[in-house]
């Protein structure tokens, strides 16, 4: 079980030497993550980071663009080929500089616990388009490969992972959660979504991994909850009271052995404004009124602390604030 309020991050970082990522990493969090570097290079995006092995797929660095371009090449037919194969659906160095670094940075170290992230299926195909502006969501080809490269990365992440701790968590991360619903993505089927977030969670199990995911603001909390992960990832700063709208389904999560991750540090510049004491006392008040509708006990005994969402937009010093607010929290309550 993980110790009640240990600290972990989302995912990105606006640093561009990779060292200094890690080792700020390493010296903060409970449970370190291997961190993500979108100012480093257009390849830590999102959707470029995980998009190696997808075919038809076309990337222009100078543009910093990414698209699908179906051809008459055989690229389905070297795909088919090389799937069974996660050594060829890797996270290359070039993609994942931060990926790599932690892992030679720990070569002689153990953890219990380690963390990784992919990005989700649904944020993925949603946002990735062909050359005539054509969602990858909605050619069924597309997104079916797409999720099989997903799988495929975070078992490949578990694997690399594994020698150095004793478990690994890997987040979902589904900002896109937040706008389903909404007009522009009215052709969305909530049953399709949920399939594509079990399939993930469920490969991730599967590989011996804890699976988690990360949502940003409000979002469909009980398909969620449906998504068979084991660890949910809310901005718990501005989206605590979203959570008490469902006490029964909450409720249950936790019994079943789940673990709520609380945002509880912004992300946004309102970091500016807080300290401790601040946080510390949002913390409080947003337990309080949690254990209104969920029970207390189980809320206090399984939780972590983690900023509300990725800091990769920020810069480095109110990035540095982040970390310091959530290492200085945990030893507030330790």
């Amino acid at each position: 079980m993980i110790t009640p309020f240990a600290t972990t991050g989302i995912g990105s970082l606006p640093h561009t030497d990779p060292e200094e990522a890690c080792r700020l990493v390493l010296e903060t969090f409970d449970i370190p993550f291997w961190p993500q570097l979108p100012k480093l290079s257009f390849q830590e995006l999102m959707i470029p980071q995980f998009s190696e092995g997808v075919p038809f797929i076309k990337t222009d660095e100078q543009k910093e663009t990414i698209w699908i371009e179906r051809n008459g090449s055989d690229a389905l037919i070297q795909f088919s080929e090389t799937y069974s194969d996660d050594t060829q659906i890797a996270i290359s160095e070039k993609y994942a500089k931060g990926l790599h670094t932690l892992v030679n940075f720990i070569k002689n170290r153990r953890f219990p616990y380690l963390k990784g992230q992919v990005t989700g299926p649904l944020t993925f195909t949603l946002g990735l388009k062909d050359v005539e502006g054509k969602v990858a969501y909605y050619d069924e080809e597309l997104r079916e490969i797409s999720l099989l490269v997903l799988n495929a990365k975070a078992r490949w992440q578990i694997e690399i992972l594994k020698p150095y701790a004793e478990n690994i968590i890997i987040f979902i991360d589904e900002p896109i959660l937040s706008a389903l619903g909404s007009t522009s993505y009215l052709g969305v089927n909530p049953d399709e979504a949920l399939r594509l977030l079990n399939e993930l969670s469920e490969a991730i199990k599967v590989a011996g991994g804890i699976p988690g995911i990360h949502c940003c603001s409000n979002a469909d909390w009980p398909l969620v909850i449906k998504s068979k992960t084991k660890i949910i990832s809310f901005d718990a700063y501005e989206y605590v009271d979203t959570i008490s709208l469902y006490p029964e389904e909450f409720t249950q999560f936790l019994r079943d052995g789940g673990c709520l991750a609380w945002g509880i540090v912004p992300t946004s510049e309102s970091i500016r404004d807080e300290h401790i004491e601040t946080i510390r006392k949002r913390l409080e008040s947003s337990l309080e009124l949690l254990s209104k509708s969920l029970p207390a006990d189980l809320l206090r005994s399984q939780i972590l602390l983690t900023p509300s969402c990725g800091t990769g937009s920020m810069n480095v010093e109110d990035a540095v604030k982040v970390f310091t607010l959530l290492k200085q929290l945990k030893e507030t309550i330790s």
